[in-house]
Formats: C-alpha cells, structure tokens, sequence
C-alpha cells in the first residue's frame, strides 16, 4: 500500500494527514487519482488556447490562394470534419461503453484500449513527435512577436524605411525563462487559469487584427482580390500556384487540429455530468468560436490586402500604425503562446513522468514529493526529477529553436504527418470499433471515404511543407538577425 501511495504520488498532491483524518477519500476519484473539477468552460478555454493559434492571423494569406470561393469553403469544411471526429474521439474516453467504461488518461491510452498492437507506438510516435514540435515552433513564433513590438518601435522612431534587424535569441531565452518555471505547474488540472488568459489574449490580438483589416477596407485603396486566389502569370507561376494552394490547405486543415491534446483536455472534467456529454458541448464552443475567428479574420484579411497579403499582418507589418496597438497585439500573441505551449508540453511531462515512475517505482528521486510552503500561496509539493526533467526539456527545445528559425515549416510537416492519423483515422477507427459497425454498411463506408479523403489532403499538405522547407534550406543564412 505505501510503495502504490508513493507511485500515485506524481499525480496526487496530499500531506500524511490526509490519510488519518479522512479527507483522502473527498480529494481523489474512483481510480484513486487526484480529484476532477474541469468544467465545459475550462475544457472550453483549453481548446480556444490550443486551437486559436497566432495563425489565426495568416489566414488571410491562405484565402489569398484559394480565392472568395474554395477559401471560405475549405474552412467550414474543416471546422465540420474537426468537430465530427473530436466527438468520435470524446465517446471514446471511456471503454467499453463511453459513460460507464474505464478512464483512459491519454489518447496512447484510448487507442490502446480499442485498437492495440502496433497502432499504439504509431499512435505514440504521432501523438508526441507533433507535440514536441508544436512547442518548439511556439518558441519560434512567440520570439517573432517579441521582436515584432521592438522593431514596430524603431519604425515609429525611425521610419518605415529603416531596416530595424533584431536578433531573436534573447526573446527566445526570455521566453524559455517564464516556461521553466511555468512547467513546474504539476499536470493539466493545475493549468485552467492560464488557459483561460491564455484564450482571453487569442481574442484580443484576433479582434485587433480585424478591427485594423476593417479600418483598412474602410479607408480604400487599390486592392485586387479574385474568385480564385492569387492569379497566374501576374501574381505567382503556374508550380508556384499549385504549391502554394497544398501550403494553404494544410494551413486550414492543421490550424483547427487540437486532437493531440483533447484525451487530456476531458481528463479534467468532473465525472458528473458524463465526460463525453461535457467534451462535445466544450469542443462545440471551442470550434464554433474558432471558426467564427477565422472566417472573419481570413475574409476580411484578404479583402484588406487582396492578393499581396503578408503571411502574417501584425508580425510581418502589414500594418505600421497605430504602433502602440501593433505591439498591444504582439504582446498578447506572445502572453498566449506562454499558454498554448504548457497545453502542449503538459501531455509530454505527463507520459515521461508516469513512464519512469511505472519502471522505477522505488527510486525516491523519481516518486517522492517534497512538501514547500510558499508564502500567499501555501504548501506546494515539489519532485526532484519533475523538476529536472522539465527544465531540460524546455532548454533543449529553445536551444532547438535558435539552431533551426526556420523550424516552424518542419512543424508544418510533422502536422501534416500527425492530422489524419490522429484527427481522423484513429477516431473513426475506433468508432467502428466501439459501436461493431459491420463492414461495407452505409455508415462504415462514408466514415472510411472520409478518412481516405483527409490523407489525400494530408499528403497533398506534406508535398508542400517539403517544397517550402526545401527553399528554406537553400536561401538560410545563420547568423542573419530577424
């Protein structure tokens, strides 16, 4: 009983007390873990803050390529396909049955439960390998937004004509700095408040996006938009157009994928109401909201700029002025991806952590908790390896960052290598499982056309992630300042 206490102890935070006075039992679920009180608004925060990402504001040059017709048309499909296969996904939280079944902590876990063998570690590769680049190319772009608020400045001082270079690494460091001691937070319970600021900074730098597109719609201006996107020969070559329409698929495809993290996201909602009841209303709000960000941003974006929109207004100085709201909203780009990193690093800590202390349940560096009182804050219980373990992490991925700037185009593969595995396929795959469809039944078939037509949009996307990193390859200079 004492060793299975001390192996618990990485998740349940309690003092001896707790054990002689009978609160243990009010302070830990059925399965003995530390007690759930995620609601759909937190589970709602933590999909804005993982889905809503600084992207939001490169939509525009997404719609670009695709024009006034497929560019609407390919978000809304996507915002459907996202939330049909995410509410796949919440019924599969519990197996067998989705109200009754036993919990599944991670989505390794749920695929383990319904699909096992070998799809588990192609799960696991996915699954983790995606997130593990998301925070380093989160490490990139917040770094982009801080240095965006310095050379906004410059400019305002200097003029437009002026060059402003800013060397990244420092911010990148800075940024590194808040995340060590943010990844102290012990796991995804503990992460609701940030999340929530978090979503409250993605609204703010949206809405300052839009309210600067709209003025600049308002105040006129030679701008060429089309039915069909940028144009050939006047706006790209014909191979330029074709590529360029893969990069803006895969853009809208992956900007809406938050399935890497939604297993962990219902994890912290209280058992009553039922999880999956919970998880559908929350993703529901969170895509709803996402999708209402997007197609506004994206449309009105491109009506601003037309067909020379930059692939990113606030970062990339679409706009010069007014310079105070320019760096307002790059501050809050980089106050968010403070946030969206933990949502996606928090998964990572959790399976390293739970992984050594199943394999080395005896070793106190790994399993003890140290009781630490903080003052106005009270007792927090510090573990030795979590801070370790963590602190590594987080350096080694901004030092990742620094080598590789252009990174963020291989994050785009390994997006476009992880969305229909783990958006689609394993969602449908595990439906079928759960609800014994039989082959070839109306059903069956339709969920398979749908998974076979998002890896053709993923390999389509994949294509033009290599072409754009191969041109990165060539034209990277590394000591060239931003």
């Amino acid at each position: 009983m004492a060793r299975e206490m001390q192996k618990n102890s990485m998740f349940i935070e309690h003092g001896p007390e707790a054990f002689d006075n009978g609160e243990f039992r009010k302070n830990v679920d059925d399965d003995g873990r530390e007690k759930r009180t995620g609601t759909w608004l937190t589970a709602s925060a933590h999909i804005i803050t993982a889905v809503i990402g600084s992207g939001v504001l490169s939509l525009a040059w997404a719609i670009a390529q695709l024009g006034w017709v497929a560019g609407p048309a390919v978000l809304m499909a996507f915002s459907f396909i996202t939330y049909f296969t995410s509410t796949l996904l919440a019924d599969c939280y519990r197996a067998p049955h989705p109200v009754t079944g036993k919990r599944n902590y991670t989505y390794m876990d749920v695929v383990r439960a319904y699909l096992g063998g070998r799809k588990v570690q192609l799960c696991g590769l996915a699954q983790y390998g995606n997130l593990v680049g998301v925070t380093i190319g989160y490490t990139i772009t917040a770094s982009i937004s801080m240095v965006a608020v310095k050379r906004s400045n410059c400019f305002h001082k200097y003029g437009h004509h002026v060059k402003c270079n800013t060397s990244n690494y420092p911010f990148m460091i800075i940024f590194a700095c808040i995340q060590i001691v943010l990844s102290q937070i012990p796991n995804f319970h503990k992460l609701s408040w940030l999340s929530i600021l978090a979503a409250i900074m993605s609204f703010a730098y949206s809405s300052i996006g839009l309210g600067l597109s709209v003025a600049k719609v308002a105040g006129g201006g030679p701008v060429r938009t089309t039915l069909t996107g940028v144009t050939v020969p006047v706006d790209v070559s014909g191979s330029e157009k074709v590529w360029r329409t893969f990069q803006a698929i895969g853009d809208i495809a992956f900007a809406y994928a938050y399935s890497t993290v939604l297993i962990e996201i219902q994890d912290t909602l209280k058992s009553s109401p039922a999880e999956n009841k919970v998880m559908k209303r929350a993703s529901f709000v969170g895509v709803s909201t996402t999708t209402m960000f997007y197609v506004l941003c994206g449309c009105v974006g491109y009506a601003a700029f037309g067909n020379d929109a930059p692939g990113n207004f606030l970062t990339g100085f679409g706009f010069y002025d007014p310079f105070w709201l320019i760096d307002l909203a790059n501050v809050c780009i980089a106050i968010h991806l403070v946030g969206a990193y933990q949502v996606f690093c928090q998964p990572i800590f959790g399976f390293v952590e739970k992984w050594c202390a199943r394999h080395w349940p005896d070793n106190k560096f790994i399993t003890s908790e140290h009781a630490l009182n903080i003052p106005c804050y009270g007792v927090y219980y510090i573990n030795f390896f979590r801070l370790v373990w963590r602190t590594v992490y987080v350096i080694v991925t901004a030092v990742i960052a620094m080598i590789f700037p252009f990174f963020n185009d291989f994050v785009g593969l390994l997006g476009a290598a992880s969305f229909w595995p783990l958006t689609v396929y394993f969602p449908i795959e595990m439906y079928i499982a759960q609800s014994k469809l039989p082959k070839f039944s109306f059903t069956w078939t339709w969920l398979k056309i749908l998974s076979w037509a998002c890896l053709v949009v993923s390999i389509v996307a994949a294509a033009g992630s290599i072409q754009g990193l191969a041109q990165d390859v060539k034209t990277y200079k590394p000591f060239k300042t931003q």
